[in-house]
């Protein structure tokens, strides 16, 4: 929905003024064009976060600088595939969200830029060229129903090939989502072996179901209607911890911390105002709140972590390529359209 909150805050300046105008002499002439914001005071956000991960952030960003910001929500994919639509003529200023492999897929949208405390950010979580600014740490896990399945049942991404998980595995679909995108690759790289044939393998094992975005994941294995599914740590640490009946596992054979990140639209109406908040996410203001609010990891070197999530250190991984991921998008996405839809032309 595009522009909700700056709308809702739009919509109490007009009812105050329609208050204001009807009950004085009625010959007020003062256009409540007035009130919008000046060009450059404005700013256009394209956001893949949930509404409790990008309103707080935003919030306090409107409040700190005076700049009215539009937010427009969506999946990763789609709103990539929207700036790609509308880049002779762009209409947003900050990509924000989506795991940096995805950003960089679409690299072409974006302008380079290195923010602020680009230094003091973590070396392996900043684009050297500067196209993204990294937000957050994403560890990739899995996760189980606790009611439905004992612990120790499911371990590793091998383990999602056995028959007994078959048809029972919640994952969304990769072309909408970028954390499913995420989680797909780093399957591919903790399995190892041929690619094309992993994601064969691995469709037989969904049994030509997945789901239309990363949300439903958690949802279909707390319902049980799933027994187990791939999901960011973030998100199953915060239905965990809100009582449902799921418990995650970082998998034996290795999983992916890709961070998500923003990134400055190429062409961008209102560039320094993006540039400003792309300081802004990656300010100590913002990444001190991140595991206490977000249950997020922080990507500042100087930032401690605290010990309520196990340290990454600790923690099994593959070696995430993330060029190799963006260079090999779109054909991983064909190919596995192709497996998942039994064979047929993507």
């Amino acid at each position: 929905m595009k522009g909700r909150k700056a709308v809702k805050i739009l919509c109490l300046l007009l009812a105050v003024i329609t208050a204001a105008t009807s009950c004085g002499t009625g010959t007020s002439d003062t256009s409540v064009l007035q009130y919008a914001p000046k060009e450059e005071d404005r700013l256009v956000v394209y956001t893949s976060h949930k509404e409790e991960v990008y309103w707080p952030i935003i919030k306090e960003f409107e409040e700190r600088t005076g700049i009215w910001v539009e937010v427009v929500s969506g999946g990763t994919n789609e709103l990539l595939t929207r700036l790609v639509e509308e880049k002779d003529v762009p209409q947003a200023d900050v990509m924000f969200g989506g795991g940096v492999d995805s950003l960089a897929a679409y690299g072409d949208c974006f302008a380079p830029y290195f923010c602020r405390d680009w230094v003091l950010l973590d070396y392996t979580m900043r684009s050297i060229d500067g196209l993204w600014t990294p937000f957050s740490a994403l560890p990739v896990v899995l996760i189980y129903n606790t009611k439905l399945v004992s612990p120790g049942q499911l371990t590793c991404w091998e383990d999602l090939f056995s028959p007994a998980w078959q048809g029972r595995i919640a994952f969304c679909d990769p072309s909408v989502s970028g954390s499913s995108f995420t989680g797909l690759v780093t399957l591919l790289q903790a399995v190892g072996g041929a690619p094309d044939e992993v994601l064969q393998a691995f469709a037989v094992s969904l049994d030509g179901r997945q789901l239309e975005t990363s949300g439903e994941v958690l949802d279909s294995v707390a319902e049980g209607t799933d027994l187990v599914g791939i999901t960011l740590e973030e998100t199953a640490l915060k239905r965990a911890a809100a009582g449902a009946e799921i418990a995650l596992v970082y998998p034996s054979d290795g999983t992916s911390c890709v961070p998500d990140g923003g990134a400055l639209v190429k062409g961008a109406p209102h560039e320094k105002n993006a540039q400003r908040f792309l300081d802004f996410i990656a300010s100590t203001d913002v990444q001190q709140r991140m595991e206490s609010e977000f249950s997020r990891r922080p990507i500042r070197q100087t930032q401690t972590q605290t010990a309520d999530l196990l340290p990454f250190t600790d923690i099994p991984s593959v070696n995430y390529d993330i060029s190799w991921a963006s260079e090999n998008h779109n054909k991983v996405l064909m190919s596995w359209a192709f497996y998942f839809g039994g064979g047929e032309e993507a």
